[in-house]
């Protein structure tokens, strides 16, 4: 069984307030990220059909800031599916809502797993030329996150755990 990527499409506008702003006033980069997730995790959903939860944001790049008089269309869907785990592609389109001009604000790649370690994921279906090459992409990026992965728990191992004050030096 295949969906599409469009099946698992999550739009979501946004207006850019005062208090979405940090002291270079344009959107704390926090703000962004909650709302890269909250659609990210839409997309999964469509795909898996069971509880999923964020793994790692993999791929992270701010390209425009936003500010006041903008918009926010994030844009999510499925770029790629594993036995438990759903890549999703997420960018955030910018407006000037005074000009209406739009422009690339971020791009990022998030990784989801399912809980249910028995569910067996459709495959993803790229229709449109945007999806065909972020999709072709995908066996790369996971083999890199699993090569992270591995360097990740290897470095989580030599994490001190102890309380500071109890170190000797």
């Amino acid at each position: 069984m295949s969906v599409t990527c469009r099946q698992t499409l999550s739009i979501s506008n946004h207006r850019v307030f005062v208090n979405d702003l940090n002291e270079h006033e344009t959107v704390y980069g926090g703000r962004l990220l909650e709302l890269l997730d909250g659609s990210a995790s839409i997309s999964a959903s469509r795909l898996a059909r069971v509880e999923t939860v964020t793994a790692s944001i993999d791929q992270l790049n701010f390209i425009a800031p936003f500010k006041m008089q903008d918009s926010l269309c994030i844009e999510s869907y499925v770029s790629g599916a594993g036995h438990r785990s759903v890549e999703i592609f997420t960018k955030i389109i910018g407006e000037h809502l005074k000009t209406g001009e739009r422009f690339l604000g971020l791009t990022a790649f998030l990784t989801f797993v399912t809980i249910d370690k028995n569910v067996v994921l459709p495959s993803i279906e790229p229709l449109t030329a945007e999806e065909k090459f972020i999709c072709q992409g995908y066996a790369q990026r996971k083999a890199n996150r699993l090569a992270t992965f591995q360097t990740q728990k290897e470095f989580n191992a030599q994490i001190n755990l102890e309380y500071p004050w109890d170190h000797q030096f």
